[in-house]
């Protein structure tokens, strides 16, 4: 919206020309962003106590969960409305890769509010069931990763990129949807599992975002992915405004839900920012770049398959709990240690994530 009307200003004061940047415009959209989610959130939340939508907690799970009984959630509305209109504001609104991008999150988003409103108005403990809730998931992925196939222009956005090896390329085909699917659906899960201790989730979110930002302003902009010797995707650098959205709204949730949380973000936020994850690294053909940085989600769920997998072959558990976050809760980590050293071994991944920019 801004761009256009820069656009239009431009005829009368060559100074308008500025926003042309898509670094300035990722700027102004992550301080955007951030002032949205934080002049929104208390709002937001007194809403949601009103409404009495708050967390459910297992008694089965560790103690020091029972007290955040009643905390309100699907505050990751919050997020999306701040990613929402910041992307509108500061896009070029003619990309369909921005168009894709911001479909997909707020489509996962819907799938995890419904998931949400029957679990905490409607008091089903279950909410919607897992059957319901991935068949929607494949729909819009599906549909999602087909699209991206369809609409790509040249082969090198259907081929699939191997990090710190400059030659080895694996043109993929057909086959590029089934994968562009499973990154999706499992990065969308992936960040859900996370998702179960105050700021674990987010942080580690919007890091990866970050990065990611990072590679689309790198692989849209011709010299420097020549340089770099990455592959050059024309457009996709509008990404960047949508990677610097995700990462103003997430830390300015982050205010409210740092330990210890006044709002929680729900399957509304979780499964929403995932696929929006998953489909970035699409575009920018670094999906396993993505399983890199994003570690701590791969380590969470493979922790819940291992687990799930131990106690139906040997009737064992593997973990003392899972989600893994919850293991080490068990163990006796207070929940900020497990956090803050969560967040630190992300750090450490996104930045070898990064080094495979120049380490080929």
């Amino acid at each position: 919206m801004f761009l256009t009307l820069a656009e239009y200003l431009q005829q009368f004061d060559n100074g308008f020309a500025v926003f042309q940047y898509i670094t300035l415009r990722a700027i102004l959209g992550t301080i955007t962003a951030l002032v949205l989610s934080l002049v929104i959130g208390p709002y937001m939340i007194r809403k949601l106590s009103s409404y009495k939508i708050g967390q459910q907690v297992r008694d089965d799970g560790p103690q020091s969960h029972l007290s955040k009984a009643g905390t309100p959630t699907m505050g990751g509305a919050l997020i999306l409305i701040s990613i929402a209109i910041t992307t509108l504001l500061w896009s070029d609104l003619s990309s369909n890769k921005v168009w894709v991008v911001l479909g997909v999150t707020l489509a996962f988003g819907l799938i995890g509010g419904v998931d949400d409103y029957q679990k905490l108005v409607r008091g089903n403990s279950k909410g919607m069931s897992a059957r319901v809730k991935y068949f929607w998931q494949t729909v819009f992925g599906l549909a999602t990763a087909y699209f991206i196939f369809s609409d790509a222009k040249t082969p090198i956005e259907t081929t699939l990129i191997i990090p710190f090896m400059k030659d080895v390329l694996i043109p993929l085909g057909g086959s590029f949807v089934v994968l562009a699917y499973l990154v999706i659906v499992g990065s969308s899960n992936a960040v859900n599992l996370t998702d179960g201790l105050d700021g674990l989730a987010i942080m580690p979110t919007v890091m990866v975002a970050g990065a990611l930002g990072v590679f689309a302003y790198l692989s849209g902009h011709l010299n420097f992915s020549d340089y770099l010797g990455i592959p050059y995707v024309a457009g996709v650098g509008e990404l960047t405004i949508f990677c610097g959205a995700l990462v103003g709204a997430g830390l300015g949730f982050l205010w409210f839900n740092t330990y210890p949380a006044q709002v929680f973000m729900g399957d509304i936020g979780a499964l929403a920012l995932g696929a929006a994850l998953g489909v970035v690294a699409i575009y920018v053909r670094q999906e396993l770049v993505l399983v890199i940085m994003g570690g701590i989600f791969v380590m969470e769920t493979v922790s819940v398959i291992l687990q799930v997998a131990s106690f139906k072959l040997t009737g064992k558990r593997i973990f003392r709990m899972a989600p893994i976050h919850h293991h080490f809760e068990l163990k006796g980590w207070p929940e900020p240690r497990v956090i803050v050293r969560f967040w630190i071994i992300t750090v450490v991944l996104v930045l070898i994530g990064l080094a495979s920019l120049k380490v080929r």
